[in-house]
């Protein structure tokens, strides 16, 4: 399918701005941290490498048309999606390193940073142009938007009122995660491939090739992460609260 001349300079340059905001982001939090001057640096020249070059790879597989899908062999995509996922969702679990660096974010930046979902909002002016099926593009574009333009409304309310609104950023994390979980599948069922069960007469062909397939193999995994660091943080933050009554109930 012949890719539109915007996408490119639409995708490339959201990408290059969403790394830019969380490793902003990042470096603000550990400059007001209590960690030293040498943790600090090697933390943020780490998550540097590691972001950019995750970017520079995922960018380089997709012009390359490592992803690319068609009707007679079994999809790749799914690796590019789950693997990071996997990889930083096992750091967040075992890394001490990474779990000092969710207790030094603040909860609303996590969340707050995900205003960046709203460019989901390509996949529906991709489907106003006969470029993406509906049965893909709807749920993946609105889906992505309403949690765009949630974060920064769940993100200040958890920052004035962070035990009273504890669940929201509960819901609003299972909300992002399962919005993934439905354009995931979607994407997978309507795009060519020998599991292709929907759209045949317009597939999601355009999500495996070159630039949109950034988003399943990058934006994606990096949304799904920023999500699972914040319910790690909120669960955290739970069970200090909990020690904490358990302390002050105990008898002297």
């Amino acid at each position: 399918m012949i890719v539109p001349t915007y996408l490119p300079y639409y995708v490339i340059t959201g990408g290059i701005g969403i790394v830019a905001a969380i490793l902003f982001g990042l470096n603000s939090a550990l400059s007001k941290s209590d960690w030293t001057a040498s943790d600090r640096a090697s933390v943020a020249r780490t998550s540097s490498i590691v972001l950019i070059g995750w970017f520079l790879v995922a960018t380089s597989l997709a012009w390359m048309d490592a992803y690319r899908a068609a009707a007679d062999r079994i999809p790749t995509i799914q690796y590019g999606i789950f693997v990071p996922i996997l990889i930083g969702g096992l750091l967040i679990w075992r890394s001490s390193t990474v779990a000092r660096i969710i207790d030094a974010v603040p909860q609303q930046w996590l969340i707050g940073v995900q205003l960046y979902r709203v460019l989901g909002a390509i996949f529906l002016i991709l489907y106003g142009a006969g470029k993406l099926p509906g049965l893909f593009a709807w749920p993946a574009g609105l889906g992505d938007v309403l949690v765009g333009v949630l974060a920064p409304v769940v993100a200040v309310a958890y920052a004035r009122e962070p035990r009273k609104n504890a669940d929201l950023v509960f819901a609003w994390n299972l909300f992002g995660l399962a919005d993934f979980v439905v354009a995931v599948t979607a994407g997978f069922l309507t795009s060519p491939s020998q599991f292709q069960l929907f759209a045949f007469d317009l597939p999601s062909e355009l999500v495996s090739q070159f630039p949109l397939a950034l988003i399943p193999v990058f934006l994606v995994p990096v949304s799904v992460l920023l999500h699972l660091a914040s319910l790690t943080k909120l669960r955290r933050g739970a069970l200090r609260d909990n020690n904490r009554r358990e302390i002050a109930r105990a008898p002297a």
